[in-house]
């Protein structure tokens, strides 16, 4: 079996692919990971040297150096350090054959595919002897990953750019991809009517307390807020769910807390159904927004 099934090599600033190993396997899953290698090398500028995303039986591993990443696709079983290993050959081996210059100066993808021999040889003989020759690498390497413990990804983080609703995804510079999310849904029509509504009450009910607050010498000013700030978070709401965000999690659950601290809080200006429904709302809103996911696309690259 396999354990190195795929390796790509990218240039940092762009993500422009500079060569790939070829396969001819029908994996659905190693599928799945070479589009996430493409996704990733969009945005290698996030994140640091060294990275990784966990799958359910295929894991990527990327360490990026003087403008160029690395990446690859291995079986789960393959231990972390002869991954990176096998990367940092892949590594040594570019270097020697080309130079940054003219790395910085390639304009088309994929100007080094016949670099993909010397990947070929390399995944060979890690597949076969399962790791590096000389053991002092390994064990580099190892103590290296436990002084400097790896990161890892979470792909909801590794969105390009923001979406609209019909499911659309604006293109990067470069990028030649056009990512798709789910269609919105009934219930996401149904989620956005109800947030308009619930933002439509606090506004009205934030603007008229305005005029009493003012009369009363501030005494019912945090009330006010507190009907102001549900209303950004309503509108907040809508727009996380038509449009893709970075933290997407973190937000969601941000902007809920947000909105039951301030029901809470109105809890004497309100009655307990009316504290229900702007509640339910949210988290209806915030259920909708995390499983709306992005679509799966075919690949469109042969390498």
């Amino acid at each position: 079996m396999s354990l190195i099934l795929f390796a790509f090599v990218v240039r940092v600033r762009d993500g422009l692919p500079l060569s790939a190993s070829t396969d001819f396997e029908h994996n659905r899953e190693l599928q799945e990971r070479k589009q996430q290698l493409r996704t990733i090398s969009k945005v290698l500028g996030r994140f640091p040297d060294r990275g990784s995303v966990k799958g359910q039986e295929l894991n990527i591993f990327f360490i990026s150096s003087e403008g160029v990443s690395y990446m690859t696709v291995c079986h789960c079983s393959l231990p972390v350090a002869k991954a990176f290993c096998f990367l940092e050959d892949l590594r040594w081996e570019f270097t020697a054959c080309f130079k940054s210059t003219v790395v910085a100066l390639a304009a088309r993808p994929y100007p080094f595919l016949e670099f993909d021999g010397t990947i070929q040889k390399l995944k060979q003989q890690y597949n076969q002897s399962g790791g590096p020759a000389l053991e002092v690498t390994l064990a580099e390497v190892q103590e290296d990953l436990r002084i400097h413990p790896l990161q890892v990804i979470n792909l909801d983080e590794v969105e390009l750019t923001n979406g609209i609703a019909n499911g659309h995804m604006e293109q990067g510079p470069g990028s030649g991809q056009n990512v798709r999310l789910q269609p919105v849904t009934a219930p996401g029509i149904l989620s956005l009517v109800l947030n308009i509504v619930c933002a439509s009450l606090n506004v009205i009910r934030g603007v008229h307390l305005i005029e009493y607050t003012f009369q009363d010498d501030y005494e019912g000013v945090w009330n006010v807020v507190a009907f102001l700030l549900a209303f950004v978070c309503c509108v907040f709401q809508c727009h996380l769910y038509l449009f893709h965000s970075s933290l997407k999690k973190l937000k969601s659950f941000t902007l809920l807390s947000v909105v039951v601290l301030c029901n809470l809080y109105l809890l004497g200006l309100r009655n307990i159904w009316q504290m229900i429904f702007h509640i339910s709302v949210a988290s209806l809103a915030t259920v909708l927004t995390l499983t709306r996911k992005v679509q799966d696309r075919t690949n469109d690259c042969g390498v």
